[in-house]
Formats: C-alpha cells, sequence, structure tokens
C-alpha cells in the first residue's frame, strides 16, 4: 500500500495575485493564480510528483487500501502518469493508456490509443501480462462551461471506462472512477452495484473545495 501524507507539507505562505496582461485572459489568470496559491501544486513539486492528482490517488488508497505491491494496474487516461507514478512506487506493474503521449516512467508502460478502440481491452490485458487487479480513472472531458452538458459527458465517460474495467478485471479486482456530482449517473451506479461488491463515493481532501468531481470506487469485481 501507498503511504499518504495526512496534507501536503507547508503551508500556503502569502497569496499570490496573477493580473492579466498581453495575451492572457481572465480564466488564464485565474487559473494561473489557483496554481500559485495550491499547496498541493506545490507539494507535488516537492515530492517529486508529475501532478497534483497523485495526491487524490494516495488519499483514496488510505482509505479503501486500493495499491498493493505486485498486483496489476491498468490507469485509463494516464497523462501526465501522476496516478501511475503513484502505483508503480506502491509496487505495482502498471501499464497505462492515453491518447496524448506520456513522458516514459521507469516500472510503467504507456500506450499511446483510445479507450474505445474495440481492440484495445485485449492489447492492454497482454501487456499487463493478464487480468488486471486495478483500473483507475482520473478521466475528464474537455469543458464546455455549461454544466449540464458537462456532467453528461463526463458520465458517458465514466460508463465507458466501467465498460472497459468490466472486460479486463481478475475477479475480486477494484474500479476507481471520476464523476462529477450531479445525479445523471444511476446508469453507471446500477452497473458497478451488480458487477462488484462494494460500490461507494468519496471526495478525497486534495480534491478542491470549489471542484463538483467525486470518485467512485467499486471494489470486489464479479465476474457472469
Amino acid at each position: 500500500m501507498a503511504k499518504t501524507p495526512k496534507s501536503p507539507p507547508g503551508g500556503r505562505g502569502l497569496a499570490v495575485t496573477v493580473r492579466t496582461a498581453g495575451k492572457r485572459s481572465a480564466a488564464s489568470a485565474r487559473w494561473l493564480a489557483r496554481q500559485l496559491n495550491d499547496p498541493y501544486v506545490a507539494a507535488a513539486k516537492r515530492a517529486g510528483w508529475r501532478s497534483r492528482a497523485a495526491f487524490k490517488l494516495l488519499e483514496l488508497d488510505e482509505r479503501f487500501h486500493l495499491l498493493r505491491r505486485g498486483q496489476r494496474v491498468l490507469d485509463l487516461g494516464a497523462a501526465p502518469g501522476g496516478w501511475s507514478q503513484v502505483s508503480v512506487r506502491a509496487g505495482a506493474h502498471v501499464v497505462g493508456l492515453d491518447l496524448l503521449p506520456i513522458e516514459p516512467l521507469p516500472g510503467a508502460l504507456f500506450v499511446q490509443g483510445d479507450m474505445d478502440d474495440p481492440a484495445m481491452p485485449a492489447r492492454l490485458t497482454e501487456l499487463i501480462g493478464g487480468k488486471a487487479d486495478l483500473v483507475l480513472s482520473d478521466m475528464a472531458p474537455n469543458a464546455t462551461g455549461h454544466n449540464a452538458t458537462d456532467h453528461l459527458r463526463i458520465v458517458a465517460l465514466a460508463e465507458n471506462a466501467a465498460a472497459f474495467a468490466i472486460e479486463v478485471l481478475a475477479p475480486g479486482g477494484a474500479f476507481v472512477c471520476k464523476v462529477f456530482q450531479g445525479g445523471a449517473e444511476g446508469a453507471l451506479l446500477a452497473i458497478l452495484k451488480r458487477r462488484f461488491a462494494t460500490v461507494r463515493h468519496a471526495k478525497p481532501p486534495a480534491s478542491r473545495k470549489e471542484s463538483a468531481e467525486l470518485y467512485v470506487v467499486a471494489q470486489g469485481f464479479r465476474p457472469e
């Protein structure tokens, strides 16, 4: 199991203000200011994590005991590799998939491709050496700015990830997937509750308070 820090080391310090200048939009200025003032971003840099999202998996692992040495982990939507990095440090064998290229990571194999490719489940199963013990998905679609549309798109993405997980998981395996609060994931939860012993929601402390993101943690996979 990966060891989880209770909170990012160090405090916020003085807040940094970013002004709009030149070609920087107000939205990009707000994003940059949020990054500069985010203790998890600073802590990720100090610890050598590829992204602040590493803390989300660390915190989920502390609660649900997801990671263990020697297990097979498939990381869907793996870029930039933060969740794969956490899994590797926990001693897992990792194969990551993303539409984007990912910088190599010792201990992990990254595949550039599409989750919806019908041949992909068999390909990743072969690369990892058998059925997976854990399937991770921190994927989110590009935001449109329309909350209802964005929610439906992430639920559809989560449903596709769940279908992928069901195809590649070993008996007793687990699936972790990002969703958004909004109440449209009833079909997804029905599928997971039928195929897993336990299905729970969690919002790790590393998720920004203003974010609507949640994670579905399904454990104890039951093949049909």
